[in-house]
């Protein structure tokens, strides 16, 4: 079966869904829907949330709702608690919502365990599948309208990309677009190709297509996502490397704006630093990364780059873009991490010069071979060392981030804050800065001027013409 006629078949259901509700004493239901995790899951939880509204539901910020929609995450163990956690409330509801219908899907429902526990303890579970079939969920849906009985539906595994399906999104003006799914990299502390399965690219015809949609529709601004985008194109019939990608996507007329998560450092070429260099419309900013500044660790982390290849790296992009912005994801606790080791990515926080890092402490997954490990680190030391790399981190940051001041930048307004009369809106480096502002500006680039660097986010004014 080809794409489009599948898609095609889940516009059926859809219209399906919708007539079965337009005869129902609800015409107008309402459905909740809550995201978990990257995103990239966010990219999956607007695609549902935009088959809900054709199906004709109403999106409530409430779980007292007629469907009640979750994409989980379990990257983390506390994803997971969280997600029980709501299963725990929404029953209360469903007692006084006996029709309500309860959608969980994504990562976390990979976990054959995972599976298990809610088939056995949360039966009022309406409906069930995983990261594989995302685009079967009309059909799936269709069917916990017609039945009581909960409906789990999870695949091992797909190498089957549907195009156009429908989707939303939050800004009118700027959205993510997936360019590939899954994970090769298999580091040995993470869920993600279990649960995302391997590595599978979409046509660049495909996304060019779609981003000049995006454009035709108001967007200026997109960020290419997936586990490791710089290893985009390997699978294809005819590969395309990423760099290649971004030249055909730099042409859209009407694009202003091109971000891209995440690197992993290994796959990160010269070809792809040259092409960033000497571009118009990729933004100065790069999350690479680093987990560990430990060559040890990175070796046990089956990072399959070390310490020096790292800071080399870094070193020759800042070559190639002076005003980089880098951010990056460090990690504490992995198995067997010593004080040594720690220093050594305290080394690499100090050389590197981040604007901002994701600090994480090592989650325990079962199922992957960190998990097995032994030397797992104390609660107390761990805790200890995710405060000193927490302040040097901030301390670093406010420094790097500073950079700025003084400066007039180009800023994409966002929206209005809670504080009338203040937009917020991102530079190129994606660095947050407020302003004064109408909320007619929400949407477009205006010229502001950096007055004062409050760690990481910027105070400022708009610039006007005659200003110098």
């Amino acid at each position: 079966m080809n794409q489009n006629s599948e898609a095609e078949i889940q516009m059926q259901y859809i219209q399906k869904c919708r007539e079965f509700l337009e005869a129902s004493d609800q015409p107008h239901p309402t459905f909740h829907i809550q995201n978990e995790g990257c995103q990239m899951n966010t990219i999956q939880t607007e695609s549902v949330a935009a088959m809900m509204e054709q199906m004709g539901y109403v999106k409530v910020d409430t779980p007292e709702a007629d469907a009640v929609v979750y994409n989980t995450c379990t990257v983390r163990e506390n994803a997971n608690q969280k997600i029980y956690g709501h299963l725990g409330h929404l029953k209360s509801i469903k007692k006084h919502r006996p029709d309500m219908k309860i959608v969980l899907f994504g990562c976390m429902m990979q976990e054959p365990h995972v599976v298990e526990k809610i088939r056995r303890e949360y039966p009022y579970v309406s409906l069930v599948f995983g990261t594989h079939n995302i685009h079967k969920f009309p059909e799936l849906y269709c069917r916990t309208l017609h039945s009581d009985s909960q409906i789990i539906d999870i695949w091992k595994d797909s190498d089957e990309i549907v195009e156009g399906m429908p989707t939303s999104r939050k800004y009118p003006f700027k959205t993510g677009v997936s360019i590939m799914f899954g994970c090769n990299n298999f580091c040995s502390y993470c869920i993600v190709p279990y649960v995302r399965g391997r590595e599978k690219s979409r046509e660049p015809q495909a996304i060019v297509h779609e981003i000049e949609k995006l454009v035709e529709d108001g967007v200026t601004e997109v960020m290419l996502l997936g586990q490791n985008v710089n290893s985009y194109g390997k699978t294809l019939a005819a590969p395309v490397t990423f760099a290649q990608l971004l030249t055909q996507v730099e042409q859209i007329e009407g694009l202003r704006r091109i971000r891209f998560m995440t690197s992993h450092p290994k796959d990160l070429s010269d070809e792809l630093i040259g092409v960033m260099a000497k571009s118009r419309k990729i933004c100065h900013h790069l999350h690479l990364p680093l987990q560990s500044g430990s060559s040890r660790i990175l070796k046990e982390m089956n990072r399959r780059y070390d310490k020096e290849k790292y800071l080399a790296l870094v070193e020759k992009i800042r070559c190639a873009i002076p005003d980089l912005s880098l951010t990056t994801d460090i990690m504490v606790g992995f198995p067997g991490e010593t004080e040594e080791d720690f220093l050594e990515t305290l080394d690499v926080v100090e050389k590197a010069d981040y604007d901002t890092a994701f600090t994480f402490i090592y989650s325990r997954r079962t199922g992957t071979p960190a998990a097995s490990m032994e030397n797992q680190v104390p609660e107390d030391v761990v805790k200890e060392r995710f405060g000193r790399l927490l302040s040097l981190v901030q301390e670093k940051g406010r420094r790097a981030s500073s950079r700025f001041t003084g400066t007039v930048q180009e800023i994409l307004v966002e929206e209005e804050n809670r504080e009338k009369g203040t937009l917020t809106g991102r530079t190129q480096h994606n660095l947050l800065v407020h302003f004064p502002g109408e909320p007619e500006l929400i949407g477009k680039y205006v010229n502001v001027r950096l007055d004062t660097c409050r760690g990481f986010y910027y105070f400022g004014h708009i610039v006007r013409e005659n200003e110098v």
